[in-house]
């Protein structure tokens, strides 16, 4: 009953999250998880599977009672650029017939979103070692400085015309998480992808790997 699960957090959720806003101000969201997951055990009568904790609307972090050393990591990220969808094998009136007017030949614009999802163990004193800020860092020198404000199919190699991946959704999503990927690894980050979510609106996404 959702009533059980209101009266559980506030009676044993949320005086901890006070404490540590009083105390711990700058504890890592993640570090505290596996004291929720404890603190609502018993209430729930053993039921709980997640926990996730949305820190801000962009901002969330998530541990499940199977895996609590483990937090899985999100923040939605921006960046505006213009694409043209297109296949160079395809005709003039097959691009057309099979994209609309999104194979306008002056290309149009979406203001885009993506939401990386990191898996952060923490370490032996319940540190969690790759935070927020380290995300940020990495996501906007790999993604956002390399499309934001960009013609995708005139100004990246990823997606230049004729040699670069058709730049739908599909395929900014497997683009974003292969850099933001291999960057994680050049920097030895201590966490791992798991996946990535792209939106060139409200309406349409893609999670890859799916």
């Amino acid at each position: 009953n959702i009533k059980d699960i209101d009266r559980a957090v506030r009676a044993s959720t949320l005086p901890i999250l006070q404490a540590a806003c009083d105390s711990r101000p700058n504890l890592e969201p993640g570090e505290l998880l596996p004291e929720i997951l404890r603190s609502l055990a018993t209430p729930l009568h053993g039921l709980l599977h997640t926990v996730r904790w949305k820190v801000t609307p962009y901002y969330s972090v998530e541990m499940s009672a199977a895996a609590a050393n483990t937090v899985l990591l999100r923040q939605k990220f921006d960046f505006c650029a213009s694409h043209r969808l297109h296949v160079a094998s395809l005709s003039d009136e097959e691009n057309r017939a099979f994209f609309g007017k999104c194979n306008h030949p002056g290309g149009h614009g979406h203001n885009y979103q993506f939401e990386p999802c990191i898996e952060v163990t923490l370490d032996s004193r319940g540190i969690q070692p790759f935070t927020l800020r380290d995300l940020e860092t990495l996501a906007d020198a790999t993604i956002v400085q390399r499309f934001d404000h960009k013609n995708l199919n005139l100004d990246t190699i990823e997606f230049k015309d004729g040699s670069g991946a058709n730049p739908s959704v599909e395929n900014i999503a497997r683009v974003c998480f292969e850099l933001l990927d291999a960057a994680m690894r050049r920097a030895n980050a201590k966490a791992t992808l798991k996946s990535l979510t792209a939106w060139e609106s409200d309406r349409t996404s893609c999670t890859y790997p799916g």
